[in-house]
């Protein structure tokens, strides 16, 4: 019983060992093309996509070009990414997203406050 374990195991190891240097050979040779057509394509590098989406959405009021979002104003639109966004309102309906700045809230907002009255 001992002897067939063991032959067992030097059949199953010399198995895996030759599977492995066929893999070996299909890739370099050619076989490993099939998993490179797997892989996912870059986005098209032109805008028609996005145009696309933009014409389709449906919108009452106004469309958000960033990010999509339906809203009333278009001062009212959202950051793309409010995790690391702050959005700072400058004033006569105009509103601006930028990189989140330090370590307190809303930062981003003062410092682009004393950036527009010339003191940073």
């Amino acid at each position: 019983m001992e002897l067939f374990n063991v032959l067992l195991l030097s059949v199953s190891f010399f198995s895996f060992t030759v599977r492995a240097q066929f893999g070996f050979f299909d890739q370099m040779f050619g076989g490993g093309q099939q998993q490179q057509q797997q892989q996912q394509q870059n986005v098209r590098s032109d805008s028609a996509w996005y145009q696309q989406q933009y014409e389709n959405a449906h919108c009452s009021n106004y469309l958000c070009p960033g990010t999509l979002s339906c809203v009333h104003f278009p001062h009212h639109c959202p950051c793309a990414w409010e995790g690391v966004e702050d959005k700072a309102e400058l004033g006569d309906g105009i509103a601006i997203c930028a990189s989140k700045g330090g370590y307190k809230e809303g930062e981003t907002v003062r410092k682009i406050e004393l950036a527009r009255k010339g003191l940073l």
